[in-house]
C-alpha cells in the first residue's frame, strides 16, 4: 500500500493527514516537522491547534496508521507520497515585499527531497503558493536528484479553518495538477486514487500544474471580494438609513448570487485570504497587468479600511476619547471556531486603541497567548506599550467588569447568549457595545441601556 509523508505539521498539514488517516485505514501517514515542540504537542492530549473534530480523530488513528515525528530523512526514505505544507508568508523585504510570498520553505523542502530519497517520489504541493511554484521545485529536484526523476502535483487546500474536518471529509472539489506527460498523469492518478476512498471521482478535477495553482488564489480572491463588497456596503447603511443584513438577504436571494460570504463585519482574517490577494496582485504586477494588478488591491484595502473604520467609530462615539478607559475584546481569533490569530482583525484594532491609550482586557475561549502576541507584532504594535494597555481575562465576565465598552471582534456562538444585564450592571455609564459581527441582540440590549453600535446598521429613527 502507499505509505505518506507530510512536511510541516501546521493548521493544513496536520488535519489534511489526520484525515487521510482516517479515511484510508491501509495507508501510512506521518506528518514531520522540524520542530520538536510542534510534534510533541501532536502527540500529546493537547494538541497545538484547535479544529472541531480533530481531537477525536487524532485520538483514533494516532499509533495506528498516523504517526507524528522529526525523523524526516528517515521518512523521506519509506514514503511513495511526499505532502509539502509548511509556511509561505508574505515577503516583508526585498523583491515585491508586502505582496509576493516567501516560497524558500518550500525550496529547502525540495532539496532535502533531492538529497536523501534514493527512489522516485510524488512530491505534492499543498501549500498555498504562486502560480509557477511547482515549476521551481522541479527544477530543483531535477536538478539535485541526479538519476533519479520525481513528479511534482499541485494539490492545494479548500478547507476553512472552523469547518476544516468537515471540509475533507467532505469536499466540493479535490483539485489535482500535474504535467501533462505520461509520468505526470500516471502520479496524478496516484493521488487520485487515495481521495477515491472517500471522495466521488466526478468530484476530483485534474488539470495541468498551473491552473491548479492559480484556481488556488482565484478562489481565495472571489471570496474575500464578496466581503470586502458587502463592507463597503455597510459604510453605506449606516449614513443612509439601510440594514446591511435586510440588504445582503435580498441580493443572496438572487440564485445568481447565492448568501455565502455576504456578511459584513469587521473585516476578514485568516492565512489565506489577504495573502493570496497580494500574491495575485504580484503576479499580475509581474507580467505588466497593472489594472488587473490595481482591481485586486482594492479588496485588500477595503479590508483595511473597514478595520480602520471600526476603530474610529468606537473612539467617536465614546465622546472622542478612549484614554484610560477600559475596553473588553470579545474575541481574539480571526473566526469562531479555531484558535489561529493570523491576520484577526482584533490585533489591528487593538493598535489602534493602544494608540489611544486605552486600557484592554481580551477574553478569546481558544487562543493561546503565544499566538496573541504574534498577532500583536505582526500588527504593528509597540508591544511596551501592549503590556501596559492589555491585560487578558481568564473569563467573559471579567473582561466586562467594569469597562466603558465591548468590542465583539469573532463571532463566537457563546457571546450570543452571555447573561448581558449582569455586565450592563458592573459596567461604567454609558456602557457602550460596538458589534463587529452582528451577532447580538441588539434591541435587547437597547432596552437594558446599552448604546449599541453595529456594522452596517443606522442608529437613525428609521432603524
Amino acid at each position: 500500500m502507499v505509505r505518506i509523508m507530510c512536511m510541516g505539521a501546521g493548521y493544513v498539514g496536520g488535519p489534511t493527514m489526520a484525515v487521510i488517516a482516517e479515511k484510508c485505514p491501509d495507508v501510512t501517514v506521518v506528518v514531520c516537522d522540524i520542530s520538536q515542540r510542534q510534534i510533541d504537542a501532536w502527540n500529546s492530549d493537547d494538541l497545538p491547534i484547535f479544529e472541531p473534530g480533530l481531537d477525536e480523530i487524532v485520538q483514533n488513528c494516532r499509533g495506528k496508521n498516523l504517526f507524528f515525528s522529526t525523523s524526516i530523512d528517515e521518512e523521506i526514505q519509506k514514503a511513495d507520497i511526499i505532502f509539502v505544507s509548511v509556511n509561505t508568508p508574505t515577503k516583508t523585504q526585498g523583491i515585491g515585499a508586502g505582496r509576493a510570498a516567501n516560497i524558500k520553505n518550500c525550496e529547502l523542502c525540495a532539496r532535502t527531497i533531492a538529497k536523501v530519497a534514493k527512489e522516485p517520489k510524488i512530491v505534492v504541493e499543498k501549500s498555498t503558493v504562486p502560480v509557477r511554484t511547482a515549476d521551481s521545485m522541479r527544477r530543483v529536484l531535477a536538478a539535485n536528484g541526479g538519476s533519479v526523476k520525481h513528479q511534482i502535483l499541485s494539490n492545494p487546500e479548500f478547507l476553512a479553518e472552523g469547518t476544516g474536518i468537515e471540509d475533507l471529509r467532505n469536499p466540493s472539489r479535490v483539485l489535482i495538477g500535474g504535467l501533462q506527460n505520461a509520468e505526470g498523469l500516471k502520479a496524478i492518478e496516484v493521488l487520485a486514487s487515495v481521495y477515491a476512498n472517500w471522495v466521488p471521482r466526478e468530484r476530483i478535477i485534474t488539470t495541468n500544474l498551473w491552473s491548479s495553482e492559480l484556481s488556488k488564489l482565484v478562489a481565495n480572491a472571489f471570496l474575500a471580494q464578496r466581503i470586502s463588497s458587502i463592507n463597503s456596503i455597510s459604510a453605506l447603511c449606516e449614513v443612509s438609513g439601510a440594514d446591511v443584513d435586510e440588504v445582503a438577504r435580498a441580493v443572496g436571494a438572487d440564485y445568481r448570487l447565492g448568501p455565502h460570504f455576504l456578511k459584513a463585519s469587521v473585516g476578514f482574517g485568516g492565512s489565506c485570504f489577504q495573502k493570496d490577494i497580494l500574491n495575485l496582485v504580484y503576479l499580475c504586477e509581474t507580467f505588466g497587468l497593472h489594472e488587473c494588478a490595481d482591481y485586486w488591491q482594492k479588496v485588500v484595502d477595503m479590508n483595511d479600511y473597514q478595520k480602520d473604520r471600526f476603530a474610529k467609530q468606537m473612539v467617536k462615539n465614546m465622546f472622542n476619547t478612549v484614554t484610560g478607559k477600559k475596553i473588553a475584546v470579545l474575541g481574539f481569533a480571526f473566526k469562531k471556531d479555531t484558535g489561529d490569530t493570523r491576520e484577526t482583525a482584533s490585533a489591528f484594532i487593538s493598535k489602534s486603541l493602544i494608540a489611544e491609550q486605552a486600557k484592554i482586557s481580551i477574553y478569546d475561549p481558544k487562543v493561546k497567548e503565544e499566538a496573541m502576541n504574534e498577532a500583536l507584532k505582526y500588527a504593528g504594535c509597540d508591544m511596551n506599550e501592549a503590556a501596559k494597555c492589555i491585560t487578558r481575562a481568564a473569563d467573559v465576565y471579567e473582561a466586562c467588569n467594569k469597562s466603558h465598552a465591548i468590542a465583539v471582534l469573532t463571532e463566537w456562538d457563546m457571546f450570543k447568549t452571555l447573561d448581558f444585564q449582569k455586565i450592563y450592571d458592573n459596567m461604567e455609564k454609558p456602557a457602550f457595545v460596538f458589534d463587529g459581527r452582528n451577532i447580538l441582540p441588539h434591541a435587547e440590549l437597547e432596552k437594558i441601556g446599552f448604546e449599541v453600535f453595529a456594522i452596517g446598521k443606522s442608529n437613525t429613527p428609521a432603524n
